[in-house]
């Protein structure tokens, strides 16, 4: 029982010394802290004053310099200023010298003045002395010869019309035979002159293309599986494909240029790809008119460049490149705008007239051609109006409207233009009229097809002797299919004279198309 009591004693004595001794470094170490803390003050207190020193030193400094520069500024300023004065003062003394000097010259003038009208009073009275002394002469010599001075004036002219009347006619008759005889000879050598400088070769237009293939089997893939490709190559280029026994080739026949040469580029691509069925006849076809364009744009470049031509408007250089696929009379509409703009050019350099524009006009002079198949009216009208909404020089569209004498030409290049056109067209071998007239049956013939409503397109073939018309199933059923071609066939009867029989047919094709994804 004592040891548990003394235990327990031992215990509190324990704790009561823990606490104390622990109150004590308790109260050591708040006091420490408490001097450590009053040491910091007093270091950041002494800092402080040291930083603040610092600042107000820097600040007079900073003080004593802008102060400075005050001060030199100002100096330089009334150093300036005492310049510009300076300046003023020199200028000033300037114009008072110059209004001394103009002061001086104005009384100069002004003395020169009046010794002029001194000595143009003079000069006055002495022309009336000398006028008065003619007229006594005058009176003189009419009293002395019998004849008034009009009397005398008209018998001297009298007899100097006499004697000249005869030598002025027969001068002027002379230099008139001499001039006409001149004009002839010049007018001659310029055109032959004209004619030898540019040469260009006859290029005789023909109706068909023939196509090399590389080898026989080629012709079986192209008719295709009871006639199906081929069908479609003539149903959507409009040309007639001729397949016989010539080895390893075929023949495109068409009237219009254009056709053929995209059928003959659609074939070969079909050729070179391998793959021939009516789905990718009709792409590669449709990739082939939009390449066309390109074409026919670097046709139009290619005409600029020989020419040396420049700022053509874009749309233009496109109607020139289409050129190329218009004939007229079997000659090729480019060929034959580049050769009247050479023929113009040369003549009007002979004459001195600018050669561009004389080279600009015969170019664009039949512009109209290259798309009178597609407006009303004609290629003159067509081609004044493209050159007018191009703002085209006065020039060339009064050479457009007057090179087949529809108006008047206003400049030496306009007829110039029309003799150029004239000499391309007459000469050997340029032209065939029986090709034109025929081109121009067969354009009728798709004409009278694309009248009706709901057509798509119409290809005369066979050399016109047939016509295809593709209609549009949506606007046109079977029934009326019947009908249209017979209508067709009616207005062909009344309207046209043709050689033989005219083949009629309406084609109406629907697709159902649907796509698995």
């Amino acid at each position: 029982m004592n040891d548990v009591i003394s235990s327990i004693l031992l215990v509190l004595v324990g704790l009561i010394v823990g606490i104390i001794v622990m109150f004590i470094f308790n109260l050591i170490r708040k006091n420490a802290a408490t001097d450590k803390a009053d040491k910091i003050l007093e270091k950041a207190k002494i800092d402080a004053e040291q930083i603040k020193k610092n600042y107000i030193a820097e600040a007079k400094d900073e003080a004593n310099e802008i102060k400075t520069k005050a001060e030199n500024e100002i100096r330089e300023k009334k150093a300036e200023a005492k310049d510009f004065e300076n300046r003023l003062n020199i200028r000033e003394e300037n114009i008072n010298k110059r209004d001394e000097n103009i002061q001086k010259r104005e009384d100069l003038l002004e003395e020169k003045e009046n010794t002029l009208l001194d000595k143009q009073k003079d000069i006055q009275e002495q022309e009336a002395n000398v006028e008065k002394l003619k007229e006594e002469q005058l009176q003189l010599l009419e009293k002395i010869s019998g004849y008034t001075k009009e009397k005398a004036r008209e018998i001297v002219m009298k007899k100097v019309e006499d004697s000249m009347t005869l030598e002025i006619s027969e001068y002027i008759k002379e230099k008139e035979a001499e001039a006409k005889l001149e004009v002839d000879r010049r007018s001659k050598d310029m055109l032959v002159e004209s004619m030898q400088k540019y040469a260009s070769d006859v290029v005789e237009e023909q109706t068909v293309t023939v196509v090399d293939l590389p080898s026989d089997d080629m012709k079986g893939r192209i008719i295709g599986r009871e006639g199906r490709n081929i069908r479609t190559i003539e149903a959507v280029t409009g040309v007639d494909l001729i397949i016989d026994d010539t080895p390893e080739a075929i023949v495109l026949s068409s009237f219009d240029p254009l056709r053929r040469e995209i059928a003959r580029i659609t074939i070969e691509t079909l050729i070179k790809d391998g793959r021939i069925h009516p789905a990718r006849i009709e792409e590669i076809y449709d990739k082939t008119c939009k390449d066309m364009k390109e074409k026919i744009i670097e046709y139009g470049k290619n005409a600029l460049f020989e020419l040396g031509l420049t700022k053509v408007e874009p749309e233009i250089i496109e109607l020139i490149g289409k050129l190329h696929f218009r004939t007229s009379y079997g000659q090729n509409a480019l060929r034959h705008s580049i050769e009247v703009a050479n023929l113009a050019g040369i003549m009007a350099a002979e004459l001195g007239e600018n050669e561009t524009i004389a080279k600009r006009a015969g170019l664009l002079h039949d512009i109209g051609k290259s798309i009178d198949h597609e407006i009303e009216g004609s290629h003159v009208e067509i081609g004044a109006s493209i050159a007018k909404k191009y703002k085209e020089n006065d020039i060339v569209i009064n050479t457009i409207e007057s090179h087949h004498g529809d108006t008047d030409a206003k400049s030496v290049i306009a007829v110039l233009v029309a003799i150029a056109d004239t000499l391309s067209a007459t000469r050997p071998g340029a032209r065939n009229d029986s090709l034109e007239n025929y081109i121009q049956r067969l354009t009728e013939l798709e004409n009278i097809a694309n009248d009706q409503n709901g057509v798509d397109t119409a290809f005369a073939m066979q050399a016109g002797r047939e016509l295809r018309v593709i209609v549009k199933p949506e606007q046109v059923s079977d029934a009326e299919s019947y009908k249209m071609a017979r209508d067709i066939k009616n207005r062909i009867e009344q309207e046209l004279q043709y050689p033989g029989t005219i083949k009629v047919t309406v084609v109406r094709e629907t697709r159902a198309i649907e796509e698995a994804k």
